[in-house]
Parts: C-alpha cells; sequence; structure tokens
C-alpha cells in the first residue's frame, strides 16, 4: 500500500498540473473576451512548453491517462442537460442528430486523411535517410 502513495500523489499533481492550464486558458479566455473555450487555449499553452521543452509529455502522462480513463463521467453533465431541452428534441432533434453525424464522419475523414498524409511522409523521409554506418 505505501509503495502505491508516491504513484498517486504523483498521478494527483500530474491531474493538479493540466487543471492549472485549463483554469489558466479560462482565465486568458476571459481576460482578452476571445470566443474560444478555455481549455482550447489552455491545451494550445501546455502545447507550446512542450514544443519549446519547457515540459516533457512524460511528465504529465499518468495524471492524462486517468482523466482520459474516466472520460465517460464528464459527458454526464452535458447529457442531463438535454433533459432541459425535450421540446427541442422532439421537434428539431433529427436535425440535431444529422448534424452531430455528419462533423463526426467528417473530423473521422480528416483524421484518417492526416494520419496517412503523415505516414507518407515519415516513409519518405525515412528512405531519403542516408544507412547510418555500423560503429
Amino acid at each position: 500500500m505505501h509503495r502505491a502513495l508516491p504513484s498517486l500523489f504523483r498521478t494527483l499533481l500530474q491531474v493538479g498540473v493540466l487543471i492549472l492550464f485549463w483554469w489558466a486558458g479560462g482565465r486568458v479566455a476571459a481576460l482578452l473576451g476571445l470566443p474560444v473555450p478555455g481549455g482550447v487555449i489552455g491545451l494550445g499553452m501546455l502545447l507550446a512548453l512542450f514544443a519549446a521543452g519547457v515540459l516533457r509529455p512524460s511528465w504529465l502522462k499518468a495524471g492524462a491517462g486517468l482523466l482520459l480513463a474516466e472520460m465517460l463521467l464528464f459527458f454526464i453533465p452535458a447529457a442531463m442537460s438535454l433533459l432541459d431541452y425535450g421540446p427541442l428534441l422532439r421537434h428539431e432533434g433529427w436535425r440535431i442528430l444529422l448534424v452531430i453525424m455528419f462533423s463526426t464522419l467528417m473530423v473521422m475523414a480528416a483524421t484518417a486523411l492526416a494520419v496517412e498524409w503523415m505516414g507518407r511522409r515519415q516513409a519518405a523521409a525515412a528512405d531519403a535517410e542516408p544507412p547510418r554506418a555500423a560503429s
């Protein structure tokens, strides 16, 4: 049990750091009056720190993994709020569902194209790289 405590504290600290970025992004959005969610700005700030080498993704891996593993819990409040819009969903629900399905397909297609493009780019870079001499 006592061996698991440092791992638990490290994971909770990492979750806390991620929450701090979310909060800071919200503050930036509010101060600048940006129409972008604070979480998106916070992720942008985190990405910038990763790109600059200030932070390493491995430093936040356990906390991010915990949040991803429990992601379904974050959808419960949004799903429950749909109960307030029963009349709207009865009349316009099929249109909303159509938009959701179309946008999901577009995101899936864009992701597939991006992965394919990056795969080809990496393969071309590997082919263009001269063989290394054995040392």
